[in-house]
C-alpha cells in the first residue's frame, strides 16, 4: 500500500509518498504540464492512497482520481493549519505533515459529495433559476 500527501496549486503539486511495504519515502514535485499527473498516479501499484487539503481548483484532481480508482481524502484546510505549529509555508513540509496525518489516522477529512452527486445537483439548481425566472415573468404580466 502507498499513502501519498499532497500539497495540491494550481500549476504544480508536491507529493511526499510512503510505501508501507517497503518503507521506501519518497518526495517529488509534479507540474501539471501534459500527462504528468496522470502518468505518475496510474503507474502506482493499488492500493493507493491520497491526501489533500481543500481548495477551489482540486476538482480536476478529484475526478483523476475517482477515473484512475485512487481513494482521495480531503482534509480540512483550518483543522490542518491548526495541527502545523510553524506559520511559514512550505510546500515539501505541507505534503510530509499530510502524509503523516494520513498514516497515523489523524487526518481531518470532510466530506465531499461524489461526481454523480455533484451532477445531481447542478441538474437541481439549473431547474430551481428557470422555475424562478418563469415565475418572475408571469407575476410581471
Amino acid at each position: 500500500m502507498r499513502i501519498i500527501g499532497c500539497d495540491l496549486h494550481a500549476a504544480q503539486q508536491t507529493i511526499a509518498m510512503w510505501d508501507c511495504d517497503s518503507g521506501e519515502r519518497i518526495e517529488r514535485t509534479l507540474k501539471h504540464e501534459g500527462s504528468v499527473v496522470r502518468d505518475f498516479y496510474a503507474s502506482l501499484a493499488p492500493p493507493v492512497v491520497v491526501g489533500i487539503e481543500a481548495t477551489g481548483s482540486m476538482g480536476w484532481f478529484r475526478r483523476l482520481m475517482e477515473e484512475l480508482g485512487i481513494t482521495c481524502h480531503i482534509g480540512h484546510p483550518a483543522k490542518i493549519r491548526a495541527i502545523e505549529t510553524r506559520r511559514q509555508k512550505h510546500d515539501r513540509r505541507d505534503a510530509a505533515l499530510l502524509l503523516e496525518l494520513l498514516s497515523e489516522d489523524r487526518f481531518p477529512s470532510i466530506w465531499m459529495p461524489s461526481a454523480e452527486l455533484a451532477d445531481v445537483r447542478a441538474l437541481l439548481l439549473h431547474r430551481d433559476q428557470w422555475v424562478r425566472m418563469r415565475t418572475r415573468v408571469k407575476n410581471a404580466l
